[in-house]
C-alpha cells in the first residue's frame, strides 16, 4: 500500500499541465488549457485542463480525473504504476505500508540494471537475426517485412548453450542473470540460455521498455512458443504482447484484438491491422480484461474455432464478467477450422478480415449459446438447470444494464418472471426498491449535492461548518435528499477535517478512490468546471456555501418537526418529545433566514 500523505504530497509537487503536455499539445484557452481528446476521435478541441483544479474534464466522452487518472487512461497502467511513473518523473522514491498501517520497507523494485540488461540481449538477438539466413528466411516465409521486424525488434536466438556468456561476460555467473529470466540454472549449478534455435519477440511494458522474450521455434518442435518466466520485471498474467506498439491504433479505431500467439499480432500489423495485442501463453486473467477496457470500448477475442479454442474463449468469459462495464462491448471471433489470424489475414486482407470482426459473437450471445448448449429447454430439469448453470456467471456481472437484460433473457427461456428468477438469485429487483415521491422526483438537484460539489471544488470550505447536524440526519428523510447523498457528504466532510492541508479537487478525488463514496463523487467531479465558469471569488463562494448549509439544517429541522407531528397523532407525546419540539422551534426561529426574513418585515 502507498501512503495517503505519500500521494498527497506527489499531487502536489505534481502540475497536470506539465504531465499532460508530454502526451497531448495543450492550448490555452482563458484560464484553462484545450486539446483535442486522447481518448475518442474528435476535430473540434473538447479536452480541458484546469491548472487550478489539478483536473481535466472532456466535455466530449465525459472522461475527466487527476493526474494520476490521466496517466492511468493514457498509459493503460495500474493505479500503483501509475503513481510510481510520476514519483520516478517528480525524482522522489514511493513508500509503501503494511495493510495495518504499520511501517514496512519499501519493496525493491526492479534494478535498472536488469532493465539495461534485457536491452542488451534484444540488441544481441537482433544482431544475430542478421547473421542467419534460416531465422531470415523464415520470417520471409511468413510474409513479414524487414520494417515490421524491426517494429516490434524481432531477432533470434541462435543454437547453442551458452552464448549470451559473450554478450554478459562480468554478469553470466551472478544473480542479475537468473533474475532477468535469460538463463536456467540446473541442480548442479551449471547455466545455460533460456532461448535457443529461436525466433526473439520483446515484450514490452508501457513505458516500452523490454520486460521479457517470447521466443517461436522455426520449424518442428515443442514448445512451439517459450515464454520468459515470472521474473521482477515480467508478470505475465499483467502484461499484453504488442500493446506498446498498438496504443495508438487501438485508440483511433475504438477497438482492440486479442490473438493467442505472438506471430499473429506481428502478421495482423504487417497487413495493416495494427489494434491486435496477445496474451503471454496464459489464459485471459481479470487484470489483462481491465487493460484492455481501459484502452478502447469494445474489445474482440479471437480464437481457434476448434474445442481448444471454444475452452479458451469460455475461461476469457469467465474472467470478464466482475470487469464488464455498460457502454463497452466485449465479442468473440471463432476462425474456420485450421486458419489463425496470420494465416487467414494473409489469404484474405485487411478488409475482409475486418469484416468478420464487425460478425464477432457478443459475449451476452456467447454465454447464452453456450449454456443453452448444455441443456434440454424442453424439459423442467433442462430450464432448471439453465438457471442453476447460470447463476454463478450472471451474478458476478458488475456491468447493471448487461446484467438486468440478461436476467431478463434467461427469465424468458426458463418459463419463470424476472421477479421469480432474481428471488432465486438474491437479487434485488430495481422494481421491488422503494419508490421515490413524484415531488421529490421533479426537484432541483439537492442542496447535499450542492454542498458536496462545492467541498469538491474547494476542499477549505469544510473547516466553516459544524458537523454536528450530520448525526440528525440520520435516518431522516429529507426532501429531495436521498441517503447516498448524506452519506457522501458525511464522508467529505470527515475526510476533510481530518486532511485540512488538503487544497486541490485532485487530492480530494485521489484521497477517495479507496474509499466507499468513491465513484458518487467521480459522478459529481463532471461539474467541477461549471462551478469554475462561474468565477466567483472565496467571499461569493463562501456566502453560497453557507447559505445551502442552512438550507440543509432547515430541511433536517422540519423532517424532525414532521416525524414529531406524525408520533402526536399515533402515540402522543412524552416530556423529552416536548423539549425536543420547543428545542427545534428556537433553534429555526434563530436561524439567520428567519432573522432576515424578520429584518426584511421591520
Amino acid at each position: 500500500m502507498i501512503p495517503q500523505s505519500f500521494i498527497q504530497d506527489l499531487l502536489n509537487r505534481v502540475d497536470i499541465v506539465d504531465v499532460v503536455e508530454r502526451y497531448v499539445p495543450l492550448k490555452r484557452a482563458g484560464a484553462n488549457y484545450v486539446a483535442c481528446c486522447p481518448f475518442h476521435n474528435e476535430k473540434s478541441p473538447s479536452f480541458t485542463v484546469s491548472q487550478s483544479k489539478q483536473f481535466y474534464h472532456c466535455f466530449g466522452c465525459g472522461a475527466h480525473g487527476s493526474v494520476i487518472g490521466f496517466v492511468m487512461e493514457y498509459s493503460g497502467i495500474s493505479f500503483v504504476e501509475a503513481v510510481k511513473e510520476l514519483a520516478s518523473g517528480a525524482g522522489i522514491v514511493v513508500p509503501e505500508e503494511k495493510r495495518d498501517g504499520g511501517a514496512e520497507p519499501r519493496k525493491v523494485p526492479p534494478s535498472t540494471d536488469l532493465y539495461e540488461m534485457m536491452q542488451r540481449a534484444a540488441q544481441y538477438y537482433k544482431g544475430e537475426l542478421k547473421r542467419s539466413e534460416t531465422a531470415i528466411a523464415y520470417l520471409k516465409r511468413r510474409g513479414l517485412s524487414g520494417e515490421i521486424a524491426a517494429r516490434f525488434g524481432l531477432g533470434y536466438a541462435p543454437d547453442g548453450w551458452q552464448n549470451l556468456e559473450a554478450v554478459f561476460p562480468a554478469e553470466y555467473a551472478g544473480q542479475s542473470m537468473l533474475d532477468t529470466g535469460l538463463v536456467i540454472e540446473n541442480e548442479q549449478g551449471r547455466r545455460y540460455d533460456r532461448f535457443r534455435g529461436r525466433a526473439m519477440f520483446p515484450i514490452h511494458n508501457a513505458k516500452g521498455l523490454i520486460i521479457g522474450f517470447g521466443g517461436r521455434v522455426l520449424d518442428q518442435g515443442e514448445p512451439k512458443y517459450l515464454n520468459s518466466p515470472e521474473t521482477p520485471l515480467f508478470e505475465k498474467g499483467r502484461e499484453l504482447y504488442g500493446l506498446f506498439q498498438a496504443r495508438r491504433a487501438i485508440r483511433d479505431v475504438g477497438r482492440v484484438l486479442v490473438v493467442e500467439g505472438y506471430m499473429d499480432v506481428v502478421a495482423l500489423a504487417q497487413y495493416g491491422v495494427e489494434y491486435a495485442v496477445a496474451t503471454l501463453g496464459t489464459a485471459t486473467t481479470p487484470f489483462h480484461v481491465q487493460k484492455l477496457l481501459r484502452q478502447a470500448d469494445e474489445v474482440v477475442f479471437c480464437f481457434d474455432g476448434d474445442d481448444a479454442g471454444r475452452r479458451a474463449a469460455w475461461r476469457a468469459l469467465e474472467n470478464s464478467l466482475a470487469q464488464l462495464v455498460d457502454g463497452k462491448q466485449l465479442s468473440f471471433l471463432f476462425l474456420p477450422q485450421g486458419e489463425d489470424p496470420d494465416s487467414l489475414v494473409r489469404k484474405i486482407g485487411k478488409e475482409a478480415f475486418e469484416a468478420q470482426l464487425k460478425d464477432a459473437l457478443p459475449l451476452s450471445a456467447f454465454l447464452l449459446r453456450e449454456l443453452i448448449q448444455r441443456v434440454n429447454l424442453q424439459t423442467q430439469e433442462g430450464r432448471a438447470r439453465l438457471l442453476q448453470d447460470a447463476r454463478l456467471l450472471v451474478t458476478q456481472i458488475a456491468a447493471p444494464a448487461l446484467g438486468l437484460m440478461l436476467r431478463k433473457r434467461l427469465a424468458e427461456l426458463a418459463g419463470v418472471s424476472q421477479e421469480e428468477l432474481e428471488a432465486m438469485y438474491q437479487i434485488r429487483s430495481e422494481s421491488a426498491k422503494p419508490k421515490v415521491p413524484p415531488k421529490a422526483a421533479r426537484a432541483q438537484p439537492s442542496v447535499v449535492r450542492k454542498l458536496s460539489e462545492m467541498l469538491l471544488y474547494r476542499p477549505d470550505l469544510a473547516g466553516t461548518v459544524d458537523t454536528t447536524c450530520l448525526e440528525e440526519a440520520e435516518g431522516l428523510a429529507l426532501a429531495g435528499v436521498n441517503a447516498e447523498e448524506i452519506a457522501l457528504l458525511r464522508e467529505m466532510l470527515e475526510f476533510l477535517c481530518a486532511h485540512a492541508h488538503i487544497q486541490s479537487s485532485a487530492a480530494v478525488l485521489e484521497g477517495f478512490r479507496e474509499c466507499p463514496g468513491a465513484a458518487r463523487l467521480q459522478h459529481l467531479a463532471g461539474g467541477l468546471f461549471a462551478w469554475e465558469e462561474r468565477q466567483l471569488d472565496e467571499a461569493a463562494l463562501a456566502q453560497e456555501f453557507d447559505g445551502a448549509w442552512q438550507r440543509f439544517q432547515e430541511l433536517i429541522r422540519n423532517a424532525h418537526i414532521h416525524r414529531l407531528h406524525a408520533k402526536l397523532q399515533h402515540e402522543g407525546w412524552d416530556e423529552a418529545d416536548k423539549a425536543r419540539y420547543r428545542e427545534l422551534q428556537r433553534r429555526a426561529t434563530a436561524s439567520p433566514k428567519n432573522q432576515e426574513n424578520k429584518e426584511n418585515r421591520v
